[in-house]
């Protein structure tokens, strides 16, 4: 198969759909890999290290977008759509619930795009969102830290304080794979950490993960009004797979912060879970909304490119030499893989994407 890897134009998103490593993997298997000039120099791999892994260097996305099947990580921007033709597999992020226009452009190309999100296997895990989330996580806290500084606008608060002072608080909304590693961080930092989810067993199994070291709440409309009301810093760390995430906080509630506290919303990719949260960037992470700061960067990850390659890589890669070995027939071989099916000649496929748009 004729793969293309581009570099990724998202605003400072340094990760790269394929190593050194995997194109030779894939060269190996008699498959031809291009790579656009500098794709992976964000990440530590130079144009070099791609050449002598077998890949062809391309200056041009045109040409890139022209093979068999493209490999990314973010989903495809505007100036990226009309180069999506109907004989393409995308394979790479797309969080389309929460993105009506490329939705609409996707179905308009009528290429077959897979989302690496929606991959899941028959037990519910989502084996290629799991390392990012985990990053994620962990980062949502460390920026959470520094944007807390009154030199970030923040409210001057050291989340794990000194003897005599009292820690910060850290309000994490959603107990899954993001929500856990923040409390990770949270934990080690000294903070005072709640985590509030809606499923009790998953409470249960954070139970024996941090014993009572975190406070384990219902998440409902009273717990959520009484703890984000007193955070210093509020995770949003909802997932509602290939779904629009639920806002459970609300501009009001938000209101009602203390001056100067830092909300980062982690699902800001699906839409978000905080009313008052927009997407921002890398390069302009924070904005003000009812006296709080609000971080609403949808690729966290981007920022340790290093790492963040390696770990998507490291999962991607068996499903992207599926493809390229059987083509779309790797679908009917691995249901966890078909579910990663999100848009196809002109329809769209994922139940969880048709409900949120049911015109189109």
């Amino acid at each position: 198969m004729r793969i293309g890897v581009p570099q990724e134009i998202k605003d400072q998103e340094f990760r790269v759909g394929l190593t050194p490593a995997a194109v030779a993997s894939l060269v190996a298997r008699s498959h031809q890999v291009k790579i656009q000039v500098g794709a992976g120099v964000g990440s530590g791999f130079t144009d070099a290290d791609y050449v002598k892994a077998g890949a062809e260097l391309v200056s041009d996305a045109a040409e890139i977008y022209a093979q068999e099947m493209v490999v990314k990580v973010k989903e495809p921007l505007a100036s990226e759509y009309g180069l999506i033709h109907p004989n393409l597999i995308l394979f790479t992020y797309l969080h389309l619930a929460a993105d009506r226009t490329l939705t609409e452009a996707l179905l308009k190309s009528q290429a077959c795009c897979i989302a690496y999100e929606t991959v899941q296997t028959p037990s519910g895990q989502l084996p290629l969102l799991t390392p990012m989330s985990i990053i994620a996580g962990r980062l949502a806290v460390q920026f959470g830290a520094h944007f807390l500084t009154r030199q970030q606008g923040g409210r001057g608060v050291l989340l794990g304080g000194i003897p005599g002072v009292r820690s910060g608080r850290v309000v994490i909304i959603g107990g899954g794979i993001v929500g856990t590693e923040a409390a990770r961080i949270a934990m080690g930092m000294g903070a005072r950490v709640q985590i509030l989810d809606v499923n009790i067993d998953r409470l249960g199994e954070l139970e024996q993960i941090f014993g009572s070291r975190v406070e384990l709440l219902m998440s409902n409309p009273s717990n959520i009004t009484e703890t984000v009301r007193d955070a210093d810093l509020v995770i949003g760390a909802v997932l509602i797979a290939g779904r629009k995430a639920p806002t459970l906080v609300s501009k009001s509630l938000v209101s009602e912060m203390r001056s100067h506290s830092v909300i980062v919303d982690v699902a800001v990719d699906q839409g978000g879970c905080i009313e008052t949260m927009h997407t921002t960037s890398h390069t302009n992470p924070v904005y003000e909304a009812e006296g709080v700061l609000h971080y609403g960067v949808p690729n966290i990850p981007g920022a340790v490119p290093w790492t963040s390659t390696q770990a998507l890589v490291n999962v991607t890669f068996p499903y992207v030499m599926a493809i390229a070995n059987y083509g779309l027939a790797a679908l009917d071989r691995d249901p966890a893989l078909a579910q990663g099916l999100n848009v196809h000649k002109g329809k769209i496929i994922h139940p969880a994407i048709a409900d949120t748009f049911p015109d189109l």
